[in-house]
């Protein structure tokens, strides 16, 4: 899989060169995977403008501006707060390109209403938003590798136009 993560990355930093865009990444359970990803490759300075590790619900509100009303009334893994989390990182590193990414990657932590491997990835452009909600099988480094992956391959599809 890190192979399959390699190749995304490269092809989102070919798709964001061709329009001229910059991106950025906020990421929880994936503690800044899909921005290492990105920066692996030479030359993504030209693209990759920043990255957001906010594992604690203070650091979202703090770093990217996801209000702290969400997590008591939707909790931190929510499509409401994936959202949040790429239109902050969008807004505030005034780039053309973000992902969110927040869930439970295990082993422990998980509930009946979002049980281990529920992840939900949100992203955003100035002017668009997308969301999915994942549910990755695995250990913990097996669903925070899917996570970046999807990530990644959502940003390109978006990037894509």
């Amino acid at each position: 899989m890190e192979k399959q993560l390699t190749d995304a990355a490269d092809a989102l930093l070919n798709a964001c060169r061709g329009r001229g865009w910059t991106i950025a990444t906020a990421e929880s359970c994936t503690g800044g995977m899909v921005a290492a990803a990105l920066t692996a490759i030479a030359g993504s300075s030209g693209v990759m403008d920043r990255g957001f590790v906010t594992y604690t619900n203070e650091a979202k509100n703090e770093m990217i501006g996801v209000p702290m009303d969400l997590f008591t009334s939707v909790g931190a893994v929510s499509e409401e707060v994936a959202c949040a989390m790429a239109e902050g990182a969008v807004k505030t590193a005034a780039v053309d390109l973000a992902c969110g990414i927040t869930g439970v990657a295990g082993p422990g932590g998980g509930s009946v209403e979002k049980p281990v491997g529920l992840v939900h990835i949100a992203v955003a452009s100035p002017d668009k938003t997308i969301h999915e909600r994942c549910q990755f099988d695995g250990d913990r480094h097996a669903v925070r590798l899917a996570s970046a992956l999807k990530a990644l391959e959502m940003m390109r599809s978006l990037a894509d136009g």
